[in-house]
């Protein structure tokens, strides 16, 4: 089928939406607000030593709440732009002869177990080619990479010198994603045929990300593109993660520009297409909703998973309609860092589909990439 016929079948179907985006305000983290006496607890051992690569992400914020509580320790700060090293959501809570404008410098003087990438997407080679010879791992906020060709650099520095190479989403630490996940393990909605995920917010201009977010945010070189690469890679990670690594046989997508005059150079709104053995996923990430939104619909045979929010689940199967609360999950698997300082000290296992692993976001950078090439061409994109 051609593709315009294809979404504007989809479209009837009310399965297209229209819009999505990404910012430290909006995207709280929801699953790693609450501290509980078990996170606490987790966090007392010998504090990780963590250094940050770049300022300008609207996620810096995730650093700076945590400051304080035991499971780690700053021991540096990079930023090559004299303007947001000297005023940053950092500034004031790190000392300021622990801020660097070179990264291998700061590396060497300060030698950190980890560093956390929160510059541009395109930044993130740059930080992997610096920390990978010296062996310190590295945590990326998503999504991994702007191109395969980035991403495989990384994976290839990662193999090389061992280090661990994750990548941080806001949905990896969602009770609701863990507890859809261990549904469909048990066979409770049966063998899943489609997963529809809906990303994004009202804009990163309109929701008032700050400047220095937007102006890499909204390039198509140093983001990769717009809502597809902003929120697109959320659907993307989910499904490799709750389809155990599989590859897609064929990416479709169709990007538009709603807003052409507050976004010119990019997207601001995808919807994707994934073609599955056996299932279908559909994601509609979007810089247009009217409303923040990172939710999910999980169709099986014999019932459906609807993830609304970080706790807030709804499923129907034989048994009727359930609304409820996903349990709560316990550390280290509530929060990015004490996840972080676990996997750092091997105390935990990574398996290549989970959400923070290197394969898996490796394949969603190229997923995104096809999805770009699709929309480009008119196409269907055949995965290799």
């Amino acid at each position: 089928m051609d593709i315009k016929m294809l979404f504007a079948a989809l479209a009837l179907t009310g399965a297209i939406s229209s819009c999505s985006c990404t910012n430290g305000q909006a995207e709280g983290n929801a699953g790693e607000n609450a501290e509980t006496a078990a996170d606490t607890a987790y966090a007392d051992s010998t504090p990780l030593r963590l250094a940050v690569a770049g300022v300008t992400h609207g996620h810096l914020g995730e650093v700076r709440r945590r400051i304080g509580r035991g499971d780690f320790e700053i021991v540096g700060v990079y930023e090559k732009d004299d303007r947001y090293r000297e005023k940053n959501e950092l500034t004031g809570h790190v000392a300021p002869e622990l801020f660097f404008s070179n990264l291998g410098k700061m590396l060497d003087r300060t030698r950190p177990e980890v560093v956390v990438a929160y510059g541009s997407i395109y930044d993130h080679l740059a930080v992997v080619e610096a920390c990978a010879p010296r062996h310190i791992d590295v945590m990326v906020e998503k999504p991994l990479a702007v191109s395969a060709k980035h991403a495989e650099k990384m994976a290839a520095l990662a193999e090389k010198y061992g280090i661990k190479v994750l990548t941080n989403y806001e949905t990896t630490w969602y009770a609701s994603n863990t507890h859809a996940m261990n549904l469909v393990d048990s066979g409770e909605i049966g063998k899943v045929v489609r997963i529809n995920v809906y990303d994004g917010h009202q804009g990163p201009q309109e929701i008032g990300c700050e400047q220095r977010f937007l102006e890499w945010l909204t390039d198509p070189k140093l983001n990769g593109g717009g809502a597809v690469v902003d929120f697109g890679c959320y659907g993307a990670n989910l499904a490799t993660w709750l389809l155990k690594g599989q590859k897609p046989h064929s990416v479709s997508a169709v990007l538009k520009q709603n807003k052409p005059e507050v976004y010119p150079n990019v997207d601001d709104d995808a919807t994707i297409v994934l073609d599955y053995p056996g299932a279908v996923v559909q994601i509609m990430a979007s810089w247009c909703w009217p409303m923040s939104r990172k939710d999910m619909y999980i169709y099986g045979l014999d019932g459906y998973i609807y993830q609304k929010d970080g706790k807030n689940m709804e499923t129907y199967t034989g048994n009727g309609l359930r609304q409820f609360e996903a349990p709560a999950l316990q550390a280290p698997y509530n929060d990015s860092f004490l996840y972080l300082k676990a996997a750092v000290r091997d105390e935990i296992t990574i398996a290549p589909h989970d959400q923070e692993a290197l394969e898996n976001n490796v394949m969603v950078v190229k997923i995104l990439e096809a999805a770009r090439k699709s929309a480009k061409t008119g196409k269907a994109v055949e995965m290799d």
